[in-house]
């Protein structure tokens, strides 16, 4: 039978122009270890991946890409409705697409993005499946009915065993991805991508969007840095000499 997995990836942000999100046609970089995670489980076990990401039209690239890559079936979770969601309102839309693709076994999340890095998106989603989750994840070795999986968090090495149906979040350290090939692109358009909406979901346009958000994004600006470096020069004990003025002089001693 083997093992059936969704690989929830998105599109990243690439400028914020007059305090407006765009959004480039690339790919979550993190999302590449996640994608590599599933296509070995299922070299191992058999089974199915299923990319799916929530955005607008131009996310469709990033899907098109995991099904050059080898992943089996790409769906996009597009419509105006959906504009504006949080982090909540978005693993709530999720949430509703993995269960319309019942039955899986293992549910994978980047541990983070690239761009707004918040890391919410898959533990919520985990929570409102009622799934077990593991974050962070490092390392995978498959068992015989399950996986050992490893992460490392605030010095400690941390192993666990996870039985199906569960999900995980992968550190970009996990795992080298492969390189993207080319020999797939033909039929990967030829299969092209589903398409599915809120009202496919099931779900009330008060439940996604702004209108279903309870955060909202106010304005996205450049930080200006405000670090400057400066070098010492002369003898070991004269440069301790000016590093304990300049401290001095910014009342940091």
């Amino acid at each position: 039978m083997g093992v059936n997995i969704i690989v929830c990836i998105k599109s990243i942000k690439s400028t914020a122009s007059q305090g407006q999100r765009s959004f480039s046609d690339e790919l979550n970089p993190h999302d590449r270890a996640t994608l590599e995670v599933a296509l070995r489980i299922r070299e191992d076990l058999g089974g199915t991946i299923t990319a799916l990401s929530m955005g607008p039209e131009t996310f469709a690239t990033s899907l098109h890409e995991a099904m050059v890559i080898g992943v089996d079936r790409g769906i996009l979770i597009s419509d105006r409705a959906l504009a504006g969601s949080d982090t909540l309102a978005t693993s709530h839309v999720l949430a509703a697409a993995i269960r319309r693709l019942a039955p899986y076994d293992l549910v994978l999340f980047s541990a983070r993005t690239a761009d707004s890095d918040t890391g919410q998106v898959g533990p919520q989603t985990a929570v409102a499946l009622e799934l077990p989750i593991i974050t962070g994840v490092c390392s995978i070795e498959q068992g015989k009915n399950s996986l050992f999986v490893e992460r490392n968090y605030d010095g400690f090495l941390e192993r666990y065993e996870v039985y199906f149906p569960a999900a995980l979040t992968i550190h970009q350290s996990a795992i080298r991805p492969r390189d993207t090939g080319f020999l797939r692109i033909q039929s990967v358009f030829e299969k092209g991508l589903e398409c599915w909406n809120h009202t496919d979901l099931g779900l009330n346009r008060k439940e996604v969007g702004e209108i279903g958000s309870s955060t909202r994004l106010f304005s996205l600006s450049q930080t200006k840095k405000m670090r400057a470096c400066a070098f010492m020069s002369g003898s070991g004990p004269g440069q301790a000499d000016q590093l304990v003025k300049a401290l001095l002089q910014l009342d940091m001693i």
